[in-house]
């Protein structure tokens, strides 16, 4: 993202053809990330995707099923049926609780997903929406309205380093204050830049941050044989319901490689840093930093990509 060419984003699909409109938005990524795979000689890769980059690595392994061997699915966005449980004001207006790690790591906080767990979570996110502010409702509206926060903060002219400051300051509590202003430049630089794939969201999600053609109604068609795995925060707002459902329909078509786990202490928001060495164990290739639960997220990847 913070590198792309901004390639100019258009929907030659009529408004109310929704299937040819969602195809043509998803085609944008799914076929620009094909032409990498070509050119980088890859025969098969394991795609790991958070929020829309979830969805649009299911909508590559639908597209180019011989070329996926495993999806990690990352508080996936897009996948459930009707209006997404909480609301995507979140992403900007939620604060970073202050999480010190255990100082012992014997208690995994990884967990298979249960019927409990989710219930839990969907608890919290009740309460989180009674308690939404006269700020999320305006940030609602403007999504509904097909705004992207990209937008909004370009709009704003000279206050906008202003905004995302705060946005910065407030997402990345945990960050030191070096580390925060790094976040920050970042998130400046690919805000105020022209707007390119921020334009797919309209497209892709309908109001409320639900897909227009939801994924748990077509994971089904993924190859049996293909390992997919449904990641989700135990403070998300994506609601995990739909996670559990897919994973159900996967069963019900004979793929029994589907799961799903909840981390502890963690909520919606991941960066991810991936580094590869030519010589060493797998533990030294891959290195996630997830700005929540960073270690329980990365034993996770790791462990996934372990496995044959």
């Amino acid at each position: 993202m913070g590198r792309s060419a901004r390639v100019p984003f258009t929907i030659k699909a009529k408004r109310d053809d929704v299937h040819a409109r969602v195809a043509e938005a998803e085609s944008f990524f799914i076929d620009s990330l094909e032409d990498w795979r070509s050119k980088m000689g890859l025969h098969q890769m394991t795609l790991i995707g958070h929020s829309l980059g979830a969805y649009f690595s299911v909508a590559y392994a639908l597209k180019y099923p011989d070329r996926v061997h495993r999806l990690i699915l990352l508080s996936p966005a897009g996948v459930p049926q009707g209006p997404n449980y909480e609301e995507p004001s979140r992403e900007v207006t939620d604060t970073q609780p202050a999480t010190p790690s255990p100082p012992k790591r014997e208690r995994s906080s990884i967990h298979v997903a249960t019927k409990g767990r989710i219930q839990t979570m969907r608890e919290e996110q009740k309460e989180n929406r009674k308690r939404e502010s006269r700020s999320r409702r305006l940030f609602t509206y403007l999504w509904e309205e097909g705004w992207s926060p990209f937008q909004v903060v370009r709009s704003t002219l000279f206050w906008g380093p202003m905004l995302i400051g705060k946005y910065s300051s407030r997402r990345f509590s945990n960050l030191t204050p070096e580390e925060t202003r790094d976040m920050h430049d970042y998130i400046m630089n690919i805000t105020l830049a022209k707007g390119s794939g921020e334009y797919c969201i309209s497209h892709i999600l309908a109001p409320g941050a639900h897909a227009r053609l939801p994924l748990v109604d077509r994971i089904h068609a993924l190859p049996k044989d293909m390992p997919v795995t449904f990641v989700y925060g135990d403070h998300d707002w994506m609601d995990p319901v739909g996670g559990m459902e897919s994973v159900k329909r996967l069963k019900a078509v004979g793929n029994n490689n589907g799961r799903m786990y909840i981390i502890e202490r963690a909520g919606h928001h991941g960066q991810y840093i991936f580094s590869a060495h030519s010589e060493g164990s797998l533990a030294d290739f891959v290195y996630a930093v997830y700005l929540d639960n960073k270690e329980a997220v990365n034993d996770l990847l790791i462990s996934e990509l372990e496995e044959r």
